[in-house]
């Protein structure tokens, strides 16, 4: 395994420490950042870990500061770990030409078409390089991982935890790209990163995935009907029907006037934090 975090910033909240992190990923070959959120019971002993991956233009600071999470994680007793969103530095001419695709935007696959193969590799990364670092070099408990996202990472959490279910004990999302292979976002992203054989698209759709091989435990996924990318985007009709014919026990909620931003998941983020400590047995002090 690479070298461990370089340590960039730190900061005491609610008992705890949010900090900022630099590593060298041999996933990526690139260096990678994250922050990590560790509660005040981190101190006596290791504690569930919840990892959250945010969306399109977004990095590894995002949601710890705008989602309101950290006090409801110090309460928990929950590790707050937070990815960057794709490799920075790869080089590769173009990558950072579109706001929707390449950096800031590297859809937790891992991509097999060049020149996006060696470094675009965020799903190796997610699933293996980065919760072997974090539970090397941090009190976090292998065998209480959680994973939620929103929208990019959204898709990435639900995937993730439908395809590798032993590693993840809860999951969550909020206003998800719930089936990428039918929907622009995703269009754009996995032909260029996968290639043109759609069913290789197949393992990395949430509603594709779910028809055939539902995770284990419930899913908890909510969504603004104000969302502007609500139709042409999320499509979360999709990931309903897939429930049903799949027989995936999903608690899918609509909420009137709210939209894409992190209003929406600060309004919400209550109801998900008690949801991932409840099924990670999380305390609540």
């Amino acid at each position: 395994m690479a070298a461990g975090p370089g340590l960039r910033s730190a900061h005491q909240c609610f008992g705890g420490q949010l900090a900022f992190y630099t590593h060298a990923s041999e996933a990526t070959g690139t260096a990678m950042n994250f922050g990590l959120y560790l509660p005040p019971q981190a101190s006596s002993g290791k504690v569930p870990a919840l990892y959250f991956l945010a969306g399109l233009t977004c990095n590894e600071e995002t949601f710890l500061i705008k989602a309101g999470a950290l006090r409801l994680a110090a309460q928990y007793g929950l590790a707050l770990v937070a990815p960057d969103t794709s490799p920075r530095g790869a080089a590769i001419p173009g990558e950072d030409a579109d706001w929707d695709f390449g950096v800031g935007a590297g859809f937790y696959v891992d991509a097999t078409q060049e020149p996006w193969a060696r470094n675009y590799r965020m799903y190796r990364y997610i699933t293996q390089e980065l919760p072997a670092l974090m539970e090397t070099a941090f009190a976090l408990e292998p065998s209480r991982r959680g994973i939620f996202g929103h929208s990019m990472g959204g898709h990435g959490a639900l995937t993730i935890a439908l395809r590798e279910p032993e590693q993840w004990r809860s999951v969550s999302a909020f206003a998800p790209i719930c089936h990428p292979a039918a929907v622009p976002w995703g269009e754009k992203a996995f032909g260029r990163f996968l290639g043109p054989d759609r069913d290789a698209w197949s393992t990395h759709d949430a509603s594709l995935l779910m028809r055939r091989r539902p995770y284990p435990g419930p899913i908890l996924v909510d969504q603004g009907l104000d969302d502007r990318f609500l139709q042409s985007q999320l499509q979360p009709e999709a990931l309903e029907s897939a429930a049903r014919e799949g027989g995936q026990a999903l608690t899918l909620r609509r909420h009137p006037g709210y939209d894409h931003s992190y209003w929406f998941i600060q309004s919400f983020i209550c109801d998900h934090m008690e949801w991932h400590a409840r099924h990670l047995g999380a305390a609540d002090d």
